[in-house]
C-alpha cells in the first residue's frame, strides 16, 4: 500500500467503495487522514465498516467540514451530468481528486533523490498491452517494477515508494480527469478513437481528458504520441506551445507512418553523426515507425518482431513501439528492450491464443469493446471465422465494412446480433445468441474446411449485456472451447 500524506487529522469524503474507493480510503488513512466513506451499496457500506472506517451518509453530511472529495471513476464528474456529490463538494470549495492525483502527490512526497519513475499509458486501445509490454521488458532488465492502474491492481494498493523502482500504470480518461498534478516521467498515448462520449460530453471532452496525461509534463520527461489518428496529431502539436522548450521537442516520440521502412542496422548507427548516435545511446528519438514486424527510429531499424508470437499485426507493433521507447527512456539498454519485446507471454483477454483444435486456433480478443478495437484483430489474419456481438456502442460495426471481405463467417451473440447481422448484409453470418452456441458452431465451421483456420473472438461490443466485464466473456469463451476438446495453448 502506498500511505497519502498531506491530509494528516483532516476529514476527507471518499464517494464509491469499489476497487479504487476502497483502496483510497485505506491509504489516506494510513497517510494520516481521516476518511468518511459512503456508496449506494449497502454491501459496499458493510465492507466498509467491517473494516474499521467511518461511515457516513454524505447526502446529509456537512461538507463544509472535509478537505476534499475522493471520487469514484465510475461516477461522473461532468457528464451526463455531474454526480451529486460533485456538487456539494463545489458548494463547499473543496478540490475533488481520485486515486491517482493522491498517487501523485504521495509521489511527490519522496524526497527527489529517492523518488521512484513513473510511466504512465492512456488511450482508447492498446493501453493494457502496453502497460503489460512495458512492465514485463522493464522486468526482464531486472528493475524492480510495480504495475497496475486500471489493470490488475489498483494504483494506491501498490507497493510502497522506494528508490530505483519503476511504476507501470495504465491511467483511464475517468482517472485523468481527476488529477491536476499527475506528472509521469514517461506519458504515454497510444490512439484515440470515439469511446465513453457519453462520459465527456462528446469528443472534444474525451480527447481533452486523455491529453491531461501531459498538463503536468516538466522539462526533462518524455511524451510518447501516437500520431495515427488526427486527434493525437492534435495533441502531439499543442505539446512545444505549452510551454516546452526546443529541447525537449527531441523527447517527443512519435508512433505511425504507413510505408515499411527497415533502416539502418543498430550496429551502423555512428553513420548518423556523433549527435544522433548519442541520442540513440541516451534512448531519446523523434520519430518512430511502427509496421507489422518492425520497429524503426529516426531511420534505425531497432527490432524484427516475426519471432515474437505474442505481438501479431501492425497495432502490437506499435505497442511494441512505445514500449521500446519507454523502456529505454528509464535506462534500459537497447539489447534488454529488444529481448524483452521478442519474450513477451502476451495479455490476456487480447489476441490471446487460448487453444488449437485439430488445425484450427482459437483466439481470445474479448478485451475489443469497440469497431476500432475489433479492426487490429480482423487485420491481423487473411480470414477468420468471427465472434462478434454484446451491447453495441455508437457506431456498432460501420467502420468495419472493409474488413468484411476477411470474414469466413460471423457468429453474433448478445444485444448486437440483430443490428450486427444487418450490418453484414451478404458477408455469410448466423445469429447464435450465446457464447457456448457461437463457439460450437465456428469450430465445426472451420473446421470443415480441412485447412488452418482461426476462430476469433473479438466482439467489437461492450460485455454488459451478458457478462459482468470483458474478462468474463473472455473466460466464457475459453471454457466453451476447452469443452470440446481443444488442447490449451502453450506458454510462448
Amino acid at each position: 500500500m502506498i500511505p497519502v500524506p498531506g491530509f494528516e487529522g483532516r476529514r476527507i469524503a471518499v464517494f464509491g467503495l469499489g476497487r479504487s474507493g476502497l483502496t483510497a480510503a485505506r491509504a489516506l488513512k494510513a497517510g494520516g487522514a481521516r476518511p468518511v466513506l459512503w456508496d449506494d451499496s449497502v454491501s459496499s457500506r458493510m465492507q466498509a465498516e467491517a473494516e474499521g472506517f467511518a461511515v457516513e451518509d454524505l447526502t446529509v453530511a456537512d461538507w463544509s467540514g472535509f478537505a476534499a472529495l475522493v471520487l469514484s471513476p465510475g461516477a461522473p464528474l461532468t457528464h451526463p451530468e455531474p454526480h451529486w456529490t460533485v456538487g456539494k463538494a463545489r458548494e463547499a470549495g473543496i478540490e475533488i481528486v481520485g486515486d491517482i492525483e493522491l498517487f501523485a502527490r504521495a509521489v511527490a512526497a519522496v524526497p527527489e533523490a529517492e523518488r521512484p519513475k513513473i510511466v504512465a499509458i492512456t488511450g482508447t486501445n492498446g493501453k493494457s498491452t502496453t502497460t503489460a509490454l512495458i512492465g514485463w521488458v522493464l522486468k526482464q532488465a531486472g528493475m524492480t517494477v510495480h504495475v497496475g492502474g486500471n489493470i490488475g491492481i489498483g494504483v494506491l494498493a501498490l507497493p510502497a515508494p522506494t528508490p530505483a523502482s519503476i511504476y507501470v500504470i495504465e491511467v483511464s480518461s475517468y482517472q485523468l480527469d481527476l488529477t491536476t498534478t499527475f506528472a509521469p516521467d514517461v506519458a504515454i498515448l497510444t490512439n484515440l478513437s470515439p469511446d465513453h462520449l457519453d462520459r465527456h460530453g462528446g469528443m472534444e471532452g474525451y480527447v481533452a481528458a486523455k491529453a491531461r496525461i501531459f498538463r503536468a509534463h516538466e522539462e526533462g520527461k518524455v511524451a510518447l504520441v501516437g500520431i495515427d489518428d488526427p486527434w493525437g496529431k492534435q495533441i502531439h502539436q499543442s505539446l512545444p506551445q505549452q510551454g516546452w522548450s526546443t529541447s525537449i521537442l527531441t523527447n517527443i516520440a512519435v508512433i505511425g507512418g504507413t510505408s515499411r521502412l527497415f533502416g539502418l542496422p543498430v550496429a551502423r548507427v555512428e553513420e548518423r553523426g556523433e549527435a544522433r548516435a548519442k541520442a540513440f545511446r541516451d534512448g531519446r528519438f523523434i520519430s518512430m515507425e511502427a509496421l507489422p514486424g518492425d520497429v524503426t527510429a529516426d531511420g534505425l531499424h531497432l527490432v524484427n518482431l516475426d519471432a515474437a508470437r505474442s505481438l501479431p499485426g501492425r497495432h502490437n507493433a506499435q505497442n511494441a513501439a512505445f514500449a521500446y521507447a519507454a523502456a529505454r527512456a528509464v535506462g534500459v539498454s537497447h539489447e534488454a528492450a529488444a529481448e524483452g519485446l521478442l519474450s513477451f507471454p502476451g495479455l490476456a483477454h487480447r489476441m490471446e491464443h487460448v487453444a488449437t483444435l485439430g488445425r484450427v486456433r482459437f483466439i481470445n480478443d474479448s478485451k475489443a469493446t469497440n469497431a476500432d478495437a475489433a479492426r487490429q484483430a480482423l487485420s491481423s489474419y487473411q480470414r477468420s471465422y468471427w465472434i462478434a456481438g454484446g451491447r453495441a456502442k455508437a457506431g456498432g460495426i460501420d467502420d468495419l465494412e472493409d474488413l468484411f471481405p476477411r470474414v469466413a463467417e460471423a457468429f453474433l451473440i448478445g444485444e448486437a446480433a440483430g443490428p450486427f447481422a444487418a450490418r453484414l448484409g451478404d458477408t455469410p453470418h448466423r445469429i447464435s445468441g450465446d457464447m457456448a452456441t457461437a463457439v460450437k458452431a465456428a469450430a465445426e465451421a472451420a473446421a470443415a474446411t480441412g485447412r488452418d483456420e482461426v476462430v476469433l473472438l473479438s466482439p467489437a461490443a461492450a460485455s454488459f449485456d451478458q457478462y459482468p466485464d470483458f474478462e468474463a466473456r473472455g473466460e466464457a469463451f475459453r471454457a466453451a472451447v476447452l469443452a470440446l476438446g481443444a488442447t490449451p495453448a502453450s506458454a510462448p
